[in-house]
């Protein structure tokens, strides 16, 4: 099983996702997303795995930073190069398992990953 998990260590519901995690024992990889931005490919590939073609849908619209940017109007690759450059804008936590993705909120929903093994 290869678990990966875009994390920010000051989200509540990063670490109720997390601690779900541990009590299955589940060993995960962390991604701390703000410190290393992903690329637009990854940004992609996520997208993919989440089956969403809006980076909308994965994106925290009501972040300061997105009106700022005047996002509301934005095309595709423009909220994808956003999120590149202000990773604080990519929805948390998104948990990975292999072909498979979801925005973990509620927290529980990692579940959902798990009980589809």
């Amino acid at each position: 099983m290869d678990m990966s998990v875009y994390f920010n260590p000051s989200c509540s519901k990063c670490r109720t996702a997390q601690a779900i995690l541990s009590e299955r024992g589940v060993d995960a990889r962390y991604v701390e997303y703000l410190e290393r931005a992903p690329s637009r490919h990854e940004l992609e590939r996520v997208m993919a795995l989440l089956g969403f073609d809006d980076p909308r849908r994965m994106m925290r619209t009501g972040e300061p930073v997105y009106s700022e940017l005047g996002l509301q109007r934005a095309s595709r690759d423009e909220l994808l190069d956003a999120m590149t450059r202000h990773p604080i804008l990519i929805e948390r936590p998104i948990v990975i398992l292999d072909d498979r993705a979801i925005i973990a909120r509620p927290p529980e929903r990692v579940l959902e990953l798990l009980e589809g093994e």
